[in-house]
């Protein structure tokens, strides 16, 4: 299908090299626009690129580029999807997909490779990951792909017979495909997101819906009971449907007894999951449903479960101190985040609230902070953050930077206490990255020294 062919890459990025690696390779010709400037970091994947026969355009968007007669444009997920170059190739019939639909296109049909994709608003990347080591850990032939960051193109030539790819699919992937079908498809939940992209809530729910569409009788959907939107979604579908839910027991996967249950099968005591809150017992079932479909072992999981930390800087635990628990959460970017962040703990909490000021309402927060016992208030909008705690009555102390309050933090706390990061604030206002803050989160909490000039 994709040989010989004149072929439009918009946006380089990650997908964009991987899909022009792999299309130049198969006698196409093949031309990469990105209105951005090369980034130093992509200087040497350029070149390899040109070595190779791919032409580039940076920097600009010709209005008459389309004229060259494209058979094909792969755009990036970033790339918006009133883009002028998307728009006139609906008017001349050039078929605007990304580079999932391209793998999938491409993958070998005669080796039973088989696809779990993930999706929702709140969760993916996860589950993807819990899948991902749960098969692993049974000793399956797994591979990581998509919003993830792992391109599936990048590893189509090293796919062997019975594989398990586990991908996680965001809605700007789903906006363009078309034939891309899954085995097993994950649900977690719905809720309105990404709306500036997306344009407006119902083409979100649409484009979600998009990973049920070419199920057939012969594939899994699985789906969040508690979730309404999903329920609706899953009514639509060819495929069988099973559920999990984190407030009934039902057929499916479930909580009892403070232990989570496949069936009536016992799968592992909550107590014994480093991973806390609901909305993640609700992500390890979802993924255990779905290993359960490649027959995963029960002692595969809870091996998995014991372990893991959890995503980096998504309310990952760090470490536990003379009885005190770390959790880094740097990624809680805003106050819907640090409410979930919250509700996973009883204990009493220790809070780091605050950084870039955007305007966000940290009274959002008013609901979920009885057991915080105090709040150390860091970044641009510590001052905003410290009247939002005299208001409920904790004890706030104001720093400008997380390492000032950090030996502050520490003094508050007792044995059984959580020490949390979670900011419910973007980091731009000291940090290139949220990633680098919680890195230097956890560098306190395990006591590591500064480093040296």
């Amino acid at each position: 299908m994709f040989e010989n062919k004149k072929i439009l890459i918009l946006g380089f990025a990650r997908s964009g090299y991987e899909a022009a690696k792999f299309l130049i390779q198969r006698q196409n010709k093949v031309l990469v626009n990105d209105g951005g400037t090369l980034k130093e970091e992509d200087q040497e994947k350029k070149e390899e690129l040109s070595r190779l026969g791919v032409e580039f355009l940076f920097g600009s968007h010709p209005d008459d580029l389309l004229e060259q007669g494209f058979d094909y444009i792969i755009k990036n997920p970033g790339v918006p999807i009133d883009h002028k170059y998307v728009l006139e190739a609906k008017i001349k019939n050039i078929p605007v997909i990304n580079e999932v639909e391209m793998a999938y296109l491409c993958l070998p049909k005669d080796k039973n490779i088989q696809l779990i994709g993930i999706t929702g608003t709140n969760g993916k990347t996860t589950t993807t990951t819990l899948i991902y080591q749960f098969l692993k850990e049974d000793g399956k032939r797994a591979h990581l792909a998509g919003n993830i960051g792992y391109p599936l193109c990048s590893f189509l030539d090293k796919l062997e017979e019975n594989d398990i790819i586990v991908t996680e699919v965001s809605c700007q992937q789903l906006e363009n495909i078309d034939q891309f079908k899954v085995n097993v498809a994950v649900l977690t939940n719905i809720s309105e997101a990404h709306i500036e992209f997306m344009k407006t809530f119902d083409h979100y729910k649409e484009v979600k819906e998009r990973l049920l569409k070419n199920l057939t009788k012969e594939d899994t959907a699985i789906l969040n009971m508690e979730n309404d939107i999903v329920m609706d979604m899953g009514r639509r579908t060819c495929a069988k449907v099973k559920y999990f839910s984190s407030k009934q027991e039902m057929n499916g996967c479930y909580l009892k007894d403070d232990a989570i249950y496949y069936y009536e099968e016992k799968i592992i005591d909550l107590k014994d999951i480093l991973l806390r809150g609901v909305h993640n017992y609700e992500n390890i079932m979802a993924a255990i449903m779905a290993v359960k479909e490649y027959g995963v072992s029960t002692s595969a999981i809870q091996k998995v479960l014991t372990t893991f930390n959890g995503v980096e800087h998504r309310l990952e635990f760090v470490c536990e101190k003379e009885g005190r628990k770390f959790y880094n959460d740097t990624e809680a970017t805003n106050t819907k985040c640090t409410q979930i962040a919250l509700s996973a703990f009883e204990e009493p909490v220790i809070l780091f609230l605050g950084g870039y000021e955007r305007g966000q309402n940290f009274y959002d927060l008013k609901d979920y902070v009885g057991h915080v016992k105090a709040i150390i208030a860091i970044g641009q909008c510590r001052e905003r953050v410290q009247e939002f705690g005299e208001a409920m009555h904790i004890p706030t102390y104001v720093y400008e930077f997380l390492k000032d309050g950090f030996e502050k933090a520490y003094e508050l706390s007792e044995v059984g206490d959580i020490i949390l990061l979670s900011p419910a604030s973007a980091s731009w206002d000291q940090y290139k990255e949220c990633e680098i803050r919680g890195a230097e989160f956890k560098k306190y909490a395990r006591g590591e020294k500064e480093d040296e000039n």
